[in-house]
């Protein structure tokens, strides 16, 4: 009988299995299980994101791309410009599974709406969307950072994404890649899915991001070089990208041996605005075990408003290991930290215990702290006690630190049997502490930790090979996002106090020649292989700098993900207008507020500034006062100058908190005067593109600033 029964299954599913291959068509609505012609498929999207190329909508329902590709944005060059959706599971749909599948070139690759047990599978939804980033090797610039506060209504669809799972169940998302895009695996109300086996890397914003989702195991995934906003040896703030996000009431989770290294943060954890609001709920009970979060810029780990559990994680050469601000009722047990500026940081922290952890060559171990005062806007430390309090640190090993504890305004400290070994200093205490003990310091105990039966849910593994260059100077933001060390590469790695340019000659293979030079005169270079060097100086009466070399060697996808020949040429270059900027400014008040009346406004003009000075660039960023006995908040800025220009195309910009105008030989061509520009960071920045004659062009800018952060910055740059 089992034998009929499942001949009958047999031949039920046979002309799903043996149907002929189909094309793929814009609008498309496929039903049933399907095989696709393995061809490239170049169909735009639609401006809207709940209209797709392709709809998948049913149940059992099988759609095998055979590896074809599935091209969107053909109209467009940049990433930035990417929009559509291409593929759609709708709303109740179940048992569907995408396998083989290549997907480049939409604002989304694939979203799915309230499905259930949905597979996603050896698929490849690389270079999808992703933000022209404006900050370079000197600053950074505000309009970089991401937000993800927000997601009732979706926000996160702003950075697009290649999958993007809203009220799912029980999904499967395995043995797929994403790189050169800026989100790669973002969910939302999700629950009970699994991710694993996944290559989410070199993205420029989010491996993987979760937002009111639990009971999820991700675990044994590539996530390294998921980073933005950071210049070696200039500034490491990450821009709040990072390899694992974890927001907002996004509990019980398991993240597991995953390789989550040289990302903005290895993990970032917040309770989320619900808990800020009302002091209750976080992103807790998580666990995170066995995962290597290390060459971070910013916090291997942060884990903050709420309670969790890590475990058996390498973080090594981070700016801090783990930051567990407001954390409590958290264990941090039997991890490796190594060579971080502050191990682990917690702030306000309560009833925690550290445990069996390994200290090598940190600065200091581990710093207890916090405020006498705590933010008058915030509603959590009116509904919560906030006090640091409360800490076990026991059998841990600290070996060539600087400083083993740093503790101040916080009670009770237990320390237990930690061992020492060329540590210079033992214990700092600062002022507003009491009941630090440490009578047992030199005990010897011995210890076990017990191993949470949650692992048993998940595949005993171990954290994928290590493939992609190690140390934090590896890392070289290019305008849209992380070097992947695919392509060839000219990188400006400094310019010393003589005013010599050093740069880097990088590929992954081949040979290099220098094919033209523009405003330099070469001192030196290294051999003509890779990696190499050259050093250069600028002749500084020049507007346009450049270097073009010429590449030799096996063909190569480009950092937009095009085949590219053995023989192509890169470049480095930069512009320079020899210009100088007459900046004043002024202090207003009610009589001249930006917000209701601009001619009114610009009345204020006539008045004598409060501060003048000339300037070779606009480039500002105030974290305060302007300057010395001058305003922070409520002033304006109007900045001209004339530049001699060669006739072209130029992309102009300008990055500008609160509000901005800019003239170009007295007509408006930049007009941000709204506070709408300042909701969200990213639109802080406005570009344009304009045709300028030869000759001499006047640039004027009009600025004006609230309250809190201020930024003025200027861009032009010619297109060839």
């Amino acid at each position: 009988m089992k034998s009929f029964i499942s001949i009958c299954c047999l031949l039920f599913l046979l002309p799903n299995l043996y149907a002929d291959p189909i094309d793929l068509k814009a609008g498309m609505k496929i039903t049933a299980s399907v095989t696709i012609n393995p061809r490239t498929y170049n169909l735009n999207g639609l401006t809207k994101i709940d209209n797709p190329v392709i709809l998948i909508e049913g149940h059992d329902i099988v759609v095998d791309f055979n590896h074809s590709v599935l091209q969107g944005s053909n109209d467009k060059n940049n990433p930035d410009e990417f929009y559509g959706l291409g593929i759609l599971i709708k709303k109740g749909s179940s048992n569907i599974t995408i396998k083989n599948a290549v997907i480049h070139g939409y604002k989304v690759a694939i979203l799915a709406d309230s499905t259930e047990n949905l597979s996603i599978e050896h698929c490849d939804l690389s270079y999808n969307y992703r933000q022209h980033l404006q900050s370079n090797r000197e600053r950074e610039d505000v309009s970089d950072w991401m937000s993800y506060h927000h997601n009732e209504k979706d926000e996160w669809l702003r950075y697009g994404a290649a999958i993007y799972l809203r009220k799912c169940n029980k999904a499967s998302i395995s043995n797929n890649i994403v790189t050169g895009g800026q989100c790669a695996l973002m969910m939302t109300g999700t629950e009970k899915t699994t991710v694993f086996d996944n290559d989410f890397s070199f993205n420029s914003g989010i491996g993987i991001g979760l937002y009111r989702s639990s009971n999820n195991n991700i675990y044994h995934n590539r996530l390294d070089y998921n980073i933005r906003g950071y210049s070696d040896g200039k500034y490491k703030r990450g821009q709040d990208s990072a390899a694992i996000l974890v927001f907002e009431q996004s509990s019980n989770n398991i993240f597991a041996y995953n390789l989550a290294t040289h990302s903005g943060d290895g993990f970032f954890l917040w309770a989320g605005q619900t808990t800020m609001d009302s002091g209750k709920g976080g992103s807790n009970d998580n666990f995170i075990y066995g995962n290597d979060f290390s060459y971070a810029p910013t916090n291997g780990v942060e884990i903050t408003f709420s309670k969790n559990l890590v475990m058996k994680n390498i973080i090594k050469e981070c700016d801090h290991g783990i930051w567990g601000g407001y954390s409590y009722d958290t264990d941090i047990t039997d991890n490796s930290f190594e060579n971080n500026r502050i191990a682990i940081a917690i702030e306000h922290g309560q009833n925690i215990n550290i445990a069996l952890n390994g200290f090598t060559g940190d600065k200091t171990g581990v710093k207890l702290w916090s405020r006498e005062k705590q933010p008058e806007d915030w509603a959590y430390a009116k509904l919560r006690n906030t006090e640091s309090r409360n800490y076990w640190i026991a059998a841990n090993r600290f070996t060539s630190n600087n400083i083993a504890y740093d503790i101040m305004g916080t009670d009770t400290v237990v320390f237990s049997g930690n061992t020492k070994l060329m540590v210079n200093q033992n214990l700092v205490l600062g002022e507003r502490w009491d009941n630090v003990d440490t009578s047992r310091e030199g005990a010897i105990l011995d210890m076990d930790y017990n191993k949470d039966e949650r692992l048993q849910k998940i595949n005993a593994t171990s954290l994928p090979p290590v493939t992609v260059p190690q140390t934090k100077n590896e890392m070289r933001i290019t305008q849209w996002g992380p070097y992947d060390f695919r392509y060839p590469l000219i990188w400006l790695k400094d310019i010393d106090k003589t005013g010599l340019y050093h740069f880097e000659v990088l590929a992954p293979k081949g040979n290099w020649s220098i094919q033209q030079i523009n405003g330099f005169a070469i001192i030196s270079k290294g051999s003509d292989s890779f990696p190499s060097t050259i050093i250069a100086k600028a002749d500084t009466t020049q507007q346009q700098l450049g270097i073009k070399l010429l590449y030799t060697g096996p063909a190569y996808l480009n950092q937009f993900g095009k085949q590219t020949t053995g023989n192509s040429v890169f470049e480095y270059r930069s512009f320079h207008p020899q210009t100088k900027w007459d900046v004043n400014w002024y202090k207003w008040d009610g009589e001249y507020d930006p917000a209701k009346d601009f001619l009114q406004f610009t009345q204020l003009f006539n008045q004598q500034p409060v501060y003048s000075t000339t300037t070779d660039k606009i480039d500002y960023t105030w974290w305060g006062a302007i300057g010395k006995n001058l305003p922070a908040d409520s002033f304006a800025t109007v900045a001209v100058t004339k530049m001699n220009l060669k006739e072209g195309n130029y992309r102009i910009g300008i990055t500008a908190d609160d509000f901005v105008k800019l003239y170009i030989d007295g007509k408006e061509f930049i007009d941000a005067w709204n506070a709408k520009y300042t909701e969200n960071d990213e639109d802080t920045h406005h570009r344009k593109q304009i045709r300028l004659s030869k000759g001499e062009h006047e640039f004027k800018i009009i600025h004006a600033e609230k309250t809190g952060l201020a930024t003025l910055m200027f861009y032009i740059d010619p297109e060839n």
